[in-house]
């Protein structure tokens, strides 16, 4: 699943290559990703890309007249092509585009899905509140302006499990299943504590875990091509994906949880003091 630092990374690629080109022609090859049925994405030929920015796991394509909002999803992603490639040339290997945007000066945008259903889909709205999900993210860790005060206000003495906290997107903007595995990992936090059950001293781990696991990646995702992104994602973590391989801060191996509908990896030694969950 796309998470912030990568989202990020492929918003300001966006800003940098396609601010400035017009929209030449939309291409939808999958009905489903369409979710303004009234204002489809082929209206938006003609117009020019202002920008880009992110908002949380979306991506928003600034127009001279309104703007183009992506929810990448589960498994969506974008792919840059700087010729006037069709959207069903792409080698066997890579995932399929559902949708194309032929831009000026012979560049092509294509929005990938790599999953068995989709999960993408395309916004054309006047501004990125207008779709629902933006307009109920809480806030994001990797803004400059998240405080203490916001942290708390999002895991309060709420009876629920902070890995569920951390991906509640109406609760912490960004942060999926990935990265709340590093930030507990970091935390030395058990995924199956309630944020109602945490001390002081856990609370301020658990903070600045958060703020520092996020602005790091993303800092880190700086520069790198988009189609390198998920690579370098997943060869930066420390415990998920790891289920079986060393601790690298104890040695202890990492294990798998199944748990609430969802999965994590974690370090016995490092998170529930050796005892496996």
């Amino acid at each position: 699943m796309p998470e912030s630092p990568e989202v990020e990374a492929l918003s300001r690629f966006l800003a940098s290559e396609a601010a400035g080109r017009e929209v030449r022609e939309v291409d939808v090859l999958e009905y489903r990703v369409v979710k303004t049925r009234g204002t489809p994405p082929a209206n938006i030929a003609g117009r020019s890309i202002t920008g880009a920015a992110r908002h949380g796991k979306h991506v928003e394509l600034t127009l001279d007249e309104g703007a183009l909002v992506v929810s990448l999803g589960r498994h969506g992603w974008m792919r840059w092509r700087t010729h006037d490639a069709a959207p069903d040339s792409a080698a066997a290997d890579e995932p399929p585009a559902l949708a194309a945007l032929a831009l000026s000066g012979a560049r092509t945008l294509e929005v990938t899905d790599a999953g068995t259903w989709v999960s993408i889909g395309l916004f054309v709205v006047s501004t990125a509140t207008d779709v629902p999900a933006i307009a109920k993210l809480g806030p994001d860790p990797a803004d400059p302006a998240f405080t203490r005060a916001r942290f708390d206000a999002a895991f309060g003495r709420r009876r629920k499990q902070i890995k569920a906290i951390l991906q509640e997107q109406e609760s912490m903007a960004g942060i999926g299943n990935a990265y709340s595995d590093e930030i507990l990992h970091r935390a030395r936090l058990s995924p199956l504590r309630h944020a109602a059950a945490l001390s002081a001293a856990e609370s301020d781990r658990l903070f600045d875990a958060t703020v520092s696991t996020m602005r790091e990646a993303i800092a880190a995702r700086a520069g790198l091509p988009i189609d390198g992104l998920k690579a370098a994602k997943v060869a930066s973590m420390r415990v998920h994906g790891r289920t079986g391989e060393a601790c690298p801060v104890c040695g202890d191996t990492v294990r798998d949880l199944a748990f609430a509908s969802t999965v994590a990896q974690y370090c016995p030694t490092c998170q529930n003091g050796g005892a496996p969950l």
